[in-house]
């Protein structure tokens, strides 16, 4: 039985993350990545990686796309570049029409219906017409903020209000989260920010709203989206982050969502740099009101760079064997950890 190929587009954090996994799993070998970046253009996967080729077939970095993704090349290809879905969408077009399974880590792919409805149609068609599938996920949103809440649902008779609260650290993210977060900013550089849209903040509540009222049946009325500076009373410095007292050290980002009129769906993520050196401890929490009512937590924090690198390389089976189309988190398996041979969960 042949392997299963996976070529990488994107190979910064997330997509170096998701080789070094996959070099580590059975029945399964990557045969192509793309990657703009200079720095690693025309390098050996393997070099770049830091990991000994060994036996495996050589990977070259090649910035053209076109040369990594032909009709065949591989199964699946994970896309690594974009948040958004409308910035992914023409790459996800591509892959897509080349007839490969597409797996995206943009925030907004979780459930690209919220908030771009005819591009989550197109996409759909697009996946239809080539016979192959396509899939967001991530830590968040995809599983802990969205995914795991309605799971836990499934035990109860009725419910009456979802509380999905994540406090995480930003401490191992690079220079781009920093800037994108106001880390090291002063707090009337980011009410600037936020007015102006430059800052990211956490990007995915509307998604992750959407994923779970659909799931459970409620029509959601309203959403409503805050975003406030975390300010440090102490010098905070991670390795690509520095904030000292006074200023910004993270981004504390709630959202509701209306049910006829009444908020019955809150989402709270602050997130910061170095959160424990003011007593903040990390952890994700939901709590649902209903019968019975539901009460998790789990501490600390799932680290979200390495959960979402473990949610793309485990969804990889289901996506090569689900129906042609779009599809959420909702429409295929649940996520499980792979610790056997990749082929053998492959459907032929």
């Amino acid at each position: 039985m042949k392997n299963v190929k996976v070529s990488i587009w994107g190979f910064g954090a997330m997509g170096s993350g998701m080789a070094k996994m996959l070099l580590k799993k059975k029945g399964v070998e990557i045969v192509g990545v793309c990657d703009r970046n200079k720095a690693r253009v025309g390098k050996s996967m393997y070099e770049v990686l830091g990991i000994e080729r060994e036996d495996r077939p050589e990977v070259i970095i090649n910035p053209n796309i076109e040369e990594v993704l032909t009709e065949g090349s591989c199964d699946v290809c994970l896309c690594a570049t974009d948040s958004f879905t409308k910035s992914a969408f023409p790459r996800l077009k591509l892959a897509l029409e080349k007839k490969v399974n597409v797996i995206s880590t943009a925030e907004e792919m979780a459930y690209p219906q919220a908030q771009n409805p005819d591009l989550a149609a197109e996409l759909d068609r697009i996946a239809k017409e080539n016979g192959v599938s396509i899939l967001g996920t991530g830590i968040n949103p995809g599983l802990i903020m969205d995914l795991l809440v309605v799971c836990l649902t499934g035990c109860m008779v009725d419910v009456e209000h979802i509380e999905a609260k994540r406090v995480n650290s930003l401490s191992p993210f690079g220079p781009a989260v920093m800037e994108e977060q106001g880390v090291g900013i002063t707090v009337d550089e980011f009410n600037k920010g936020v007015e102006e849209g430059t800052l990211a903040g956490h990007v995915g509540f509307a998604e992750s709203i959407g994923m779970i009222a659909d799931a459970i049946g409620w029509k959601v009325d309203k959403f409503q989206q805050q975003m406030k500076p975390i300010v440090t009373t102490v010098d905070r410095k991670s390795p690509y982050g520095f904030a000292a007292a006074g200023n910004v050290a993270g981004v504390n980002m709630t959202a509701q969502g209306w049910v006829d009129g009444e908020v019955k769906l809150d989402m709270i993520h602050p997130q910061q740099i170095e959160p424990e050196m003011e007593g903040t401890e990390t952890g994700d929490y939901i709590v649902i009101k209903g019968t019975p009512s539901i009460n998790m937590a789990n501490k600390p924090e799932v680290e979200g760079g390495l959960g979402t690198i473990a949610m793309c390389v485990n969804m990889i089976p289901h996506v090569i064997n689900a129906s042609p189309g779009l599809k959420t988190m909702l429409d295929l398996p649940v996520p499980r950890a792979i610790m056997g041979d990749m082929r053998d969960l492959i459907q032929r």
